[in-house]
Formats: C-alpha cells, sequence, structure tokens
C-alpha cells in the first residue's frame, strides 16, 4: 500500500511515522456521532449518577441503556444490536465513564467480557440464543474466570468438568471469586478443565442446578456494582454450551481483554474529564483569603496538570481507536465477518490496548488524587464527591491485567512480534547503534513543529537503543530478560511515553488553528519536555542494570544526544491552560 492508503500494524509506531491525516481527534466528530453523544451524557446526568451507586438499580440502568442501544452497538445487526463503528463506540464509553465506577464496572462487565466470548467464539445458534436478549438488556452476563488461587496466573485454575457417561453433559464443579454482575447475571461465561487439563470455556445459565452465590464482597470502592463469588456444584452443562475449541479456553480469555484493556482506558478518560471539572468548580467557588481558590499558583498547577494529561491520554485513545476501526475496514473488505474483524481488529494493536489501559487507569488516579487535594479537609468527608470517585478510581489498575503486568506484557507482546517476523525490530535498532559511532549533527530542526517532531523520533530511538541493548545481551546469555521484571518496567514506560507524545504531536498538527495554537503548543511542549525527562531516566536505569564499561558510557551518551529537546517555560504553559479551564469554569479542551 502507499503511505496514504496504509494502515499501520500493530506495535509499527515505533519504528514507523504516522500522517496527522490518519488520525481521529474529537475535532472530526460528525452529526450523527454528536447526537449519540449527547444522548449518552443525557443518560448518564439524569439516571446513572443519580441511581449508579446502588447494587439494585444496575438491572434497570443496563435496561435503559438497552433501549438507547448502547448494549448492543457493538453487536451486529442479526443478533439485535446496532453495529456502530469502533469511533462511535468509543465516544460512548468516554460518555459512560463520567457515571461512576459502580456502574461503570456493571456495563463494560456486561457488553465487554460478558457478551464478546460469545460473539467471538460461539455457534450461530449460540449468539442467536444469547446475543439478543444481552442486547437488550434481558438478560446480564458476567465472566468467571478468577479462582482464590489463580488471578493473573489463569491457566491456574483448579474448576474442572468432566463428561458425564451418557455424553450429554459436562458435570461442573468449582469455585470462582471476584465475578462482576454475578448477583443479577443470568448467563455465565466459566473456566475450568476438561478432565482436570484441558482448560475450556462454557456458557453456563445462572437457573442451572448446583450454582449458588456466596455474599456481595465488601469492597473498598465500586459499592454499587455486584461483586460476589460463584460456586458450581455438580452443575450439569449441555455439551452445547461449550463455547469455543475444548483445550483452548485461554485463547477466549486472553482474547477479550485486548478491547477490554482499551474500553477501560476510554471509559477512563471519561471519569478523569468529570473530576477534572468538579475539581474547577469547586477552586472557583471556594474563597480563602478573600479570593478563590482557583487564583492560587499551586490550586492552578493541579489544574493545568490534570488538563495537559487528559488531553495527551484523549489524543492516545482516539488515535487507536481509528487505528482498530481502518484495521477492522480493511479485513471486512478482504472478506471477514464482522464479529472475526472486531476481535482480530483488537487482537493487532494488543501493545496499544495495553497502553491505553496503563495511561488510563494511571491519569484517572492523578486527577482524582488531585482532586482530593483542591478540596482540602473536605475531599476526605464521604459527604462531598471525590471521597467516592477516589475509593472508585482505584480498582482500575488491578482489573483487565493489573498495570504492572500490562507493562511487562506491552514489552513481551512486541518482541514477540519481532522474533516472529511481524515486526522489523533489528535493522531500526542496529541503525540506531551505527548512529552513536558517528558525529552529531548540530544543525537545528526547522519548520513549525520540526522540533517536536525530532523530539519524538529520539524517543524512538532511545527505545529501540535501550530495548535493542536488552535483548542483545539476551542472546548473549547475560540474562534472561522474561525475569527481568524491573528492566521490562523501564522499557514500557518508555515504549508508553513515547506513544502518547506522538498521538499528542499528530493531533495538535491535525486540529492546530490560530485560535488554539498557543494553547496547543504550550499542552505539547510541557508533555514532551516531561517525557523526554522521563524516558533518560528509565534508559539508564535499564541500560545500567545490564551493561558496563565503555559500552555502557556509549549508550548513555547516546540517551543524552537523543534528549536534547529545549526546555519550554513551563509555569507559563501551565498558567495558559489553567487560565483557559478556569475562566471557562469546566473541562472545556
Amino acid at each position: 500500500m502507499d503511505q496514504e492508503t496504509k494502515v499501520l500494524k500493530g506495535g509499527e509506531f515505533v519504528i514507523s511515522s504516522s500522517e496527522p491525516d490518519h488520525l481521529f481527534v474529537p475535532e472530526d466528530t460528525n452529526e450523527e456521532q454528536k447526537m449519540i453523544r449527547q444522548s449518552c451524557r443525557d443518560f448518564v446526568f439524569s439516571e446513572v449518577q443519580k441511581k449508579g451507586n446502588e447494587i439494585a438499580n444496575q438491572h434497570d440502568l443496563l435496561k435503559a441503556a438497552a433501549e438507547l442501544g448502547l448494549l448492543g452497538a457493538h453487536i451486529p445487526e442479526q443478533y439485535g444490536g446496532t453495529e456502530l463503528d469502533t469511533n462511535t463506540n468509543t465516544m460512548i464509553l468516554e460518555e459512560l465513564g463520567k457515571g461512576g465506577g459502580s456502574y461503570d464496572t456493571s456495563f463494560a462487565a456486561h457488553t465487554g467480557i460478558g457478551m464478546l466470548p460469545i460473539l467471538y467464539y460461539g455457534t450461530e445458534e449460540q449468539k442467536k440464543k444469547y446475543l439478543p436478549p444481552m442486547s437488550d438488556g434481558s438478560l446480564i452476563g458476567a465472566y468467571c474466570l478468577t479462582e482464590p488461587g489463580s488471578g493473573s496466573d489463569a491457566l491456574a485454575a483448579k474448576s474442572h468438568a468432566e463428561l458425564t457417561e451418557d455424553g450429554k453433559h459436562y458435570q461442573l464443579n468449582g469455585q470462582k471469586m471476584w465475578i462482576s454482575n454475578a448477583g443479577f447475571a443470568g448467563v455465565f461465561i466459566v473456566f475450568a478443565k476438561i478432565d482436570g487439563e484441558k482448560f475450556t470455556a462454557f456458557i453456563v445459565d445462572r437457573d442451572s442446578d448446583g450454582v449458588t452465590l456466596g455474599e456481595e464482597e465488601d469492597k473498598l470502592g465500586i459499592k454499587g456494582s455486584s461483586t460476589r463469588q460463584v460456586f458450581f456444584e455438580n452443575v450439569q452443562v449441555p455439551v452445547d454450551n461449550v463455547l469455543g475449541e475444548i483445550g483452548k479456553g485461554h485463547h477466549i480469555a486472553f482474547a477479550v481483554l485486548n478491547i477490554g484493556r482499551f474500553k477501560l482506558g476510554a471509559m477512563c478518560m471519561g471519569g478523569s474529564k468529570l473530576a477534572c471539572e468538579i475539581g474547577i468548580k469547586y477552586a472557583n467557588d471556594r474563597q480563602q483569603f478573600g479570593k478563590p481558590i482557583a487564583t492560587f499558583g499551586a490550586i492552578r498547577y493541579k489544574i493545568a496538570e490534570q488538563a495537559i494529561r487528559i488531553f495527551a491520554l484523549e489524543s492516545a485513545v482516539y488515535r487507536v481507536s481509528q487505528l482498530m476501526q481502518e484495521m477492522r475496514a480493511q479485513m471486512v473488505a478482504e472478506g471477514m465477518d464482522y464479529a472475526t474483524s472486531l476481535q482480530k481488529s483488537a487482537e493487532e494493536y494488543s501493545v496499544e490496548c495495553a497502553i491505553i489501559k496503563v495511561v488510563g487507569s494511571e491519569v484517572l488516579d492523578y486527577v482524582v488524587d488531585e482532586l482530593v487535594q483542591i478540596h482540602g479537609g473536605y475531599g476526605f468527608s464521604e459527604e462531598y464527591k471525590p471521597a467516592g470517585i477516589y475509593r472508585d478510581s482505584r480498582i482500575n489498575r488491578i482489573y483487565e491485567g493489573t498495570n504492572e503486568i500490562n507493562r511487562l506484557l506491552m514489552v513481551n507482546m512486541l518482541l514477540r512480534k519481532a522474533e516472529k517476523g511481524d515486526l522489523n525490530l533489528k535493522d531500526p535498532a542496529w541503525d540506531v547503534q551505527k548512529e552513536l559511532t558517528k558525529m552529531p549533527s548540530f544543525e537545528k530542526p526547522s519548520g513549525k513543529w520540526a522540533a517536536e517532531t525530532t523530539a519524538v523520533e529520539n524517543m524512538k530511538k532511545i527505545f529501540l537503543l535501550t530495548s535493542g541493548a536488552a535483548v542483545k545481551y539476551q542472546m548473549d546469555g547475560k540474562h534472561d530478560l522474561r525475569n527481568e521484571q524491573m528492566v521490562l518496567t523501564n522499557i514500557a514506560d518508555i515504549l508508553i511515553d513515547m506513544f502518547v507524545a506522538e498521538s499528542l504531536l499528530l493531533r495538535v498538527q491535525k486540529s492546530v488553528g490560530e485560535e488554539n495554537e498557543e494553547l496547543y503548543r504550550a499542552i505539547l511542549s510541557t508533555t514532551i519536555s516531561d517525557a523526554q525527562y522521563r524516558i533518560a531516566k528509565n534508559a539508564k536505569d535499564a541500560l545500567h542494570s545490564f551493561a558496563g564499561g565503555d559500552e555502557l558510557r556509549v549508550m548513555s551518551m547516546g540517551v543524552d544526544r537523543f534528549t536534547k529537546y529545549p526546555h519550554p517555560n513551563i509555569k507559563e504553559n501551565r498558567e495558559l491552560v489553567a487560565a483557559k479551564l478556569i475562566e471557562s469554569n469546566a473541562y472545556s479542551l
């Protein structure tokens, strides 16, 4: 394909440049999408925010969402859905992210890990039986994977199933825990080992004999969501309810996590915007020493930093959304069906989805923590919103794979693509090594965004230098990179900062105009400057873990060489951003 039509493959961003025109930004929203977004926003503010913190209201709220077409927005029409495009689904998730952690959990568990396994792997009969009532809200789904002894290590599950003598059923026994929606779900996706070894997924109806529930968990946050243990004692599951292939349950378990991670990050983005806005309004209203606290520099710093991180996150979220949408369109044009294209596009961008999950959950946690701080003592009181938001946000760094696991995964997945030949990292990494042997150019880049473009290109060079050196040391037998979790975390954080910075740069290049250029430049230069500092530290921390002598000295000098982006006036930048939001009394970027 030529550059105009090429869709970058998953992970290819580390070695290839993207074009701003390939990016979807909120400014590109069409009229239909605006209507859907507004409808979703109205539902969230009129219904979800009022009722979403009570378990008893969750099923009714899901039914109300179904009436708006939200439960089936990602489901083909033939199974009761509305089959909206990826970007529109992302907008829905963003708006629902403002509804609070409890309802968000119920919605995401049902529409994601509840419905997608059936859509991806179900037989035609299974899809026709379960997806229409799940799309209209009359049947709610739950996902039973985690057990007391198996969390991130899902394949260590002890739940088991044996074929009955007549060959018509599997007798299922086991215990699952932390099951969202368990209290009102009508169907469970359950993972168990057939004959103690073949990890397999089953569709289990709630009213089956032998299915019982534990009490609602007393959780730190998301108290309005249902979370229970589910017990299976000699449950007779029809053989027709095996989901996918016997012994291939791990494919199902992992496949739904890719899009689930992206969705979580998108919802965190929406929640971050709301939390930031609550803080802005409070800062404008709260008087101390005879004036609003929004006039104080320390508060303005917090508001500006919240907004900068959210804006950068939003740029990355919609970049990945567009990538998945373009890849899906390409796959469908080549003859792939809707459900498979949905699964495969998320699988293609598994690295990017992991990045969105990590960044989204950590931006939300930062914003919410500062929201409490802006409120001072009132932020610590349950009578005010921040306390509940603070407790609810914390779970996002744990589910859909902990952020620690996701950091390890994103690097391992990228290196695996390289090993398989799907991504050529070796040649670009070698080019960076060779560049270090040459005298650096002292010519300054020219052009409107040349300095920022060069900075992002240099971030990629640092990633290739660091990861390439780590892989080389592994090949030399000096360490096993898979067991070097601290090093992998350093490399992952370089990858994350690089992707987010480039996403923001592309957005600014595409949507900047005379009216917003100064503001966008402030956001971009601050983001790149801060990212450059973190990248340099992570690179040197990683390099010092396995290199030494002259080789370490040369590579460390290379890191310094690739971090020459001129330091902006950060105070002026943040003041500009804060003034915009405080004046509008809203998150108005």
